[in-house]
């Protein structure tokens, strides 16, 4: 079994071209598809699942194919083994042991007498051992429905398997049963992720960019050294090539200068012999002069050549790199209080969302959740039974915990997002710092606003200049910094968001971070990490992704359970 695209492209009907004259084969085994955010990767595996059509060429697969898309569109009102697609099966096997001698029921079933054992093995094996068949679908969490939806696949044994960001929203035991899954599948899987620890698992990458596709064989770890190797080479190309073009700019320039100089020589001899034959002189001087001229010129011209194409190997992986010295906290000092969580408290009705990036100067204030999880990971938790939570001075807190358990209800309380606070008992949440907050779905920007415009929004008091120079730290340079936030690409959002997040005024000295890696490139979660490292505030996130957390040296580990306890952990 095996999976070929034979010259795909695909273009909106808008003309935006996404892929073109793609042809790879993705053979048994485990692919990582990767690339920058808006490369077309998501695009690709609608078209191989059959859910796309391309606008040319053709997709060809040996068997079945499976697939699990990033957004699932789910019946909340259905029941999971209608999501597992067994319900026909489990009906049909109910009438014949009640006494049906209906042939029909005897098709439906066909080999699948024990189906049922099969769905709760795994289930089981995915860690929702807990969710009966007759569950509706609207009780699940959004982990739980990602992996009821991967349960289905695996039930199906389809001969290829489609993977789109399987392990956004889901835990880190949820994951680590994942990765499990993944490695003992035996056919083709494709999968398209940025989470490394499961591209740590896969024989092969394939790399979308630039709308082509390259494949590399082993895994991420694999892949980037080999990339490293590429882009050392591209570089010197380019340096060599740039060389040729000053050289050659540089040789025009003094047989300018060379020939100037003949010119008045040529000049101040005239008068010592005769005019005819001074002007013979001076015309095959100008016909020499100007195809020594063209001469250069086009050889300056070749160099350019030889530069773009060079100039095409190296890749636009420009960093991030911003100095932040007003967000600094000295040792020691206090930036966030949060007493009464000893006394359990349960999330209420959801509230509409308030705009998410924003900055206090901080105060007293009752905070709360509403159990909403824009990701839909943590919407049915019991927060509570922390005593005192103290954030001191430059520390870097690391929440994690399993799906459900609030974490993102807890984060929006110290955020005082929601709710009144007589809801919440005597809980409070004080805030000695400026702070800014960063939701799941980076949603803080005004989509009909400029970047420049959107920054200057949260930093009214700076100038326009100001402004243009934090952003160009950004990678947000001329006109770029021009661009309208709903014209920007997924690259691009990322980081006016986190330079709408950095650069307000007053400066964040306490960051609350909702796991800010999801739905995020490779390149971007670098980016992030950059960011993180120069700034210099405390940092309160919530994250399954270890690597990141690792990257951006977590000082306290803490876990949220979904008893409500909150204990300090040793590293992940």
């Amino acid at each position: 079994m095996s999976i070929v695209l034979s010259d795909l492209s695909f273009s909106y009907p808008d003309g935006r071209v996404v892929l073109s004259k793609l042809s790879a084969s993705f053979n048994p085994g485990r692919t990582g598809l990767i690339g920058v955010n808006g490369s077309g990767k998501s695009t690709l595996l609608r078209i191989v699942a059959g859910a796309l059509r391309p606008t040319s060429g053709s997709v060809t697969a040996g068997g079945e194919v499976g697939y699990l898309p990033q957004n699932l569109t789910l019946d909340t009102g259905a029941t999971v083994a209608s999501l597992l697609g067994i319900a026909p099966v489990l009906a049909a096997i109910r009438a014949i042991e009640g006494g049906s001698v209906d042939q029909a029921a005897f098709d439906a079933v066909g080999d699948d007498w024990d189906i049922e054992d099969q769905a709760r093995q795994w289930l089981g094996r995915l860690g929702l051992a807990h969710v009966g068949l007759g569950d509706p679908v609207g009780r699940l969490s959004g982990g739980e429905a990602v992996l009821t939806a991967l349960s289905a696949l695996f039930l199906r044994r389809p001969e290829a398997l489609l993977l789109d960001e399987p392990t956004n929203n889901l835990d880190l035991d949820a994951r680590r049963r994942l990765y499990a899954a993944v490695e003992a599948w035996p056919g083709v899987m494709v999968i398209v992720s940025h989470d490394r620890e499961l591209l740590a698992l896969v024989d092969h990458v394939a790399d979308l960019s630039g709308h082509s596709l390259r494949l590399y064989g082993g895994n991420l770890e694999a892949y980037e050294e080999m990339l490293a190797t590429e882009q050392a080479a591209a570089l010197r190309a380019v340096t060599v090539a740039a060389a040729d073009v000053r050289r050659e700019k540089r040789d025009l320039v003094e047989t300018q200068v060379k020939q100037a100089r003949r010119d008045r020589q040529g000049r101040a001899a005239a008068g010592s012999i005769p005019r005819i034959v001074a002007g013979g002189l001076k015309r095959a001087a100008e016909v020499s002069a100007g195809k020594g001229r063209e001469v250069a010129l086009a050889r300056i011209a070749d160099a350019k050549e030889r530069l773009a194409e060079a100039e095409e190997g190296l890749r636009d992986d420009a960093a991030i790199r911003i100095s932040l010295p007003g967000t600094a906290v000295p040792a020691g000092r206090t930036v966030l209080t949060v007493r009464g969580l000893d006394v359990p408290w349960a999330p209420w009705q959801s509230q509409p969302d308030v705009p998410a990036a924003g900055s206090g100067n901080g105060g007293d204030s009752g905070g709360g959740g509403d159990g909403s999880d824009p990701g839909g990971s943590d919407d049915l938790a019991d927060v509570g039974r922390l005593a005192e939570l103290v954030v001191r001075g430059p520390e870097r807190v690391a929440l994690t915990g399993p799906n459900g358990a609030g974490k993102t209800t807890l984060l929006r309380a110290l955020a005082g997002l929601d709710g009144p606070a007589a809801a919440l008992g005597a809980v409070s949440v004080h805030r000695n710092a400026a702070f800014g907050y960063l939701p799941q779905r980076l949603d803080i920007l005004d989509e009909a606003l400029t970047v420049v415009e959107n920054v200057r929004s949260v930093a009214p008091r700076a100038s326009v200049n100001a402004v243009r120079a934090g952003l160009a730290r950004f990678l947000f340079r001329g006109a770029r910094a021009d661009q309208v936030a709903g014209t920007l690409s997924g690259g691009e959002r990322f980081r006016a968001v986190l330079a709408a997040l950095l650069l307000a005024d007053p400066p964040p000295q306490l960051l609350l971070l909702d796991e800010p890696t999801n739905n995020l490139d490779m390149a971007s979660a670098r980016q992030l990490s950059e960011a993180l490292s120069c700034y210099q505030g405390a940092l309160v996130v919530v994250s399954h992704d270890v690597p990141f957390l690792r990257s951006i040296g977590i000082t306290r580990w803490l876990c949220l359970e979904r008893s409500g306890r909150v204990a300090d952990t040793d590293p992940l």
